[in-house]
């Protein structure tokens, strides 16, 4: 991937300052390293609001202190299941407005949150286990959720996440970030802290809940749940490696069914029409 200039000139800068806090503590440079890695890196974006959302009604949920904005259309045919989008790191509900109209259309109730420092949602930082508890906050106060659409971090989770919601019945993963690893891999890639810094952030991940960075996998949790799970994924995403993918679909579990795009990326798929098709059709049947 080709950095832009303020990306370069924005890592230099977070490099040079961890490595000066470095020298006094490897445990605060990790922090801040791990808080740098939990940031939007677009902030929170003034977006224009698609003209669907001006006809859902405004949700509001509470979780971990933060206030999180969301949304609920209504089908006017409706088969009285509700699904909930999940969207990923940097992005937004709004994006979302073309597969919650193919939704609505198949005569779902669709709901969407923005995910905590994202969007209309409050917060500044966001990672698995705190999306996680967003989504289970959510799904108490909306109650009989019958599948979770996630894509990129929404994916990893809505996977965790649906290992303690018992009563939902089917999974949808859209490119979902499948190895926590891996990211913070690839942060080190254009961030070179060294790996002391890097066992630190590890060892702070541990102590969220005494699980290890490979706890927070959709390729560990997707082996525990049981429902029906339907995985898109595209040979070329880059953002969230089909490599890291390969070896679940190698497994063959039955109660998870692949469809893998060619070209579509990491972003463009879910308003693919083909995908949202599948999408639907897994829903119904």
């Amino acid at each position: 991937m080709k950095l832009k200039l303020s990306q370069r000139i924005a890592i230099s800068y977070y490099r040079a300052k961890i490595k000066t806090i470095s020298l006094l503590s490897k445990k605060l440079a990790a922090e801040k390293a791990l808080t740098i890695f939990c940031t939007p890196f677009s902030g929170k974006p003034k977006r224009a609001i698609p003209h669907l959302f001006h006809q859902a009604e405004k949700l509001v949920c509470h979780t971990n202190n933060l206030k999180l904005v969301g949304w609920q259309w209504n089908a006017k045919n409706s088969n009285g299941k509700k699904v909930l989008i999940a969207h990923g790191f940097d992005s937004c509900s709004y994006k979302f407005d073309k597969l919650i109209q193919h939704l609505l259309s198949a005569g779902f109730t669709v709901l969407a949150f923005d995910a905590p420092a994202h969007g209309l949602s409050d917060g500044k930082t966001v990672n698995a286990l705190d999306y996680k508890k967003a989504l289970l906050a959510i799904n108490k106060q909306v109650e009989d959720l019958y599948c979770i659409i996630g894509h990129s971090l929404g994916g990893l989770a809505a996977s965790l996440a649906a290992e303690e919601m018992h009563e939902l019945k089917k999974l949808i993963l859209i490119a979902p970030a499948t190895e926590t690893q891996r990211a913070i891999d690839n942060f080190f890639k254009y961030v070179p802290l060294g790996k002391d810094i890097k066992d630190e952030i590890e060892k702070i991940i541990y102590n969220f809940e005494q699980k290890p960075v490979s706890y927070y996998a959709v390729s560990r949790s997707v082996q525990t749940i049981t429902i029906p799970v339907f995985w898109v994924h595209d040979s070329h995403d880059w953002i969230c490696p089909f490599e890291d993918v390969k070896p679940i679909v190698d497994l063959h579990l039955n109660h998870i069914q692949f469809y893998i795009s060619n070209g579509l990326g990491h972003n463009k798929i879910y308003r693919n029409n083909t995908v949202m098709q599948k999408i639907t059709d897994f829903l119904i049947h």
